[in-house]
């Protein structure tokens, strides 16, 4: 009679692991995205950066802008 309590505990506790191994598996990808996303994004900040570096730097000079 003793056996039944490991048996439902695995019953009861089997589809819990099973979702949370779903869910970390989500999780990471949703990481990996988002990381993808922040990396395109400092791209763009940095070239911004460097162009608001540049026309700083024109008007300390005094050059002409040129587009």
């Amino acid at each position: 009679m003793q056996w039944i309590i490991p048996v439902v505990v695995a019953i009861i506790s089997g589809p819990v692991v099973v979702l949370l191994q779903q869910l970390r598996r989500e999780n990471t990808s949703q990481h990996a995205e988002s990381r993808g996303l922040l990396e395109h994004l400092v791209q763009k900040v940095d070239k911004v950066d460097e162009k608001l570096d540049n026309h700083i730097n024109d008007h300390v000079t005094g050059r002409k802008h040129i587009a």
